[in-house]
């Protein structure tokens, strides 16, 4: 028989059980609380999504429910809040995630691998674009912690750390793009021979 697998391996299930360390809410305010702290940013977060993650930190043992409310003609919503084994969990999950360098797959490493496919002298100007498209990035993130003088700057961490990936990106793709115009021969022969055709 299979193991169920930890719902705290999915992100959205973290950030939502981190949720409701701050107080009890049913699904519907944690898919507020979640637009109004743009949690897009750092988790691919899809409001369906929502109610399945409250189910299986429920049947987790991680969450339960703490009560029925209905306001007006609305649908009962259930407030739910985290159990003690949930509490002991995200914190043990946390330390996992900030302790352990894990292989995280992006989509820029995939196409770096099979690169080859494009020609040479095609691949600059690609990389000219998403440079481009980093400054832009990274000019945004700049903006947002300059524009949030008064916000607690734990809450602003992972835009300092979204920034330093950025520009370190950044000066990556600078670097390749150089080495593929002025050095080519750098890359082996390999490259140049796929594309003499």
């Amino acid at each position: 028989m299979a193991t169920r697998r930890d719902p705290l391996h999915n992100s959205l299930a973290l950030v939502v059980l981190a949720y409701l360390i701050e107080r009890p809410m049913h699904p519907y305010e944690l898919g507020k609380l979640l637009e109004s702290r743009n949690a897009e940013r750092s988790i691919e977060y899809k409001h369906a999504s929502l109610y399945m993650v409250v189910e299986q930190l429920t049947r987790a043992g991680y969450l339960e429910p703490l009560r029925t409310e209905r306001a007006g003609q609305r649908p009962e919503r259930t407030v739910y809040r985290p159990t003690e084994s949930g509490r002991a969990r995200l914190r043990e999950r946390m330390r996992e995630l900030v302790s352990v360098p894990a292989k995280e797959y992006h989509r820029f490493e995939a196409a770096l691998s099979v690169l080859v496919v494009l020609p040479p002298t095609e691949v600059p100007g690609l990389l000219e674009q998403r440079g481009q498209a980093l400054a832009e990035q990274i000019e945004h993130q700049r903006s947002v912690v300059a524009a949030a003088p008064d916000v607690d700057p734990v809450f602003l961490i992972e835009y300092h750390y979204r920034l330093e990936l950025l520009e370190a990106e950044r000066r990556f793709v600078d670097r390749f793009r150089a080495l593929i115009q002025h050095d080519p021969a750098a890359l082996g022969e390999f490259w140049q021979r796929l594309h003499l055709d």
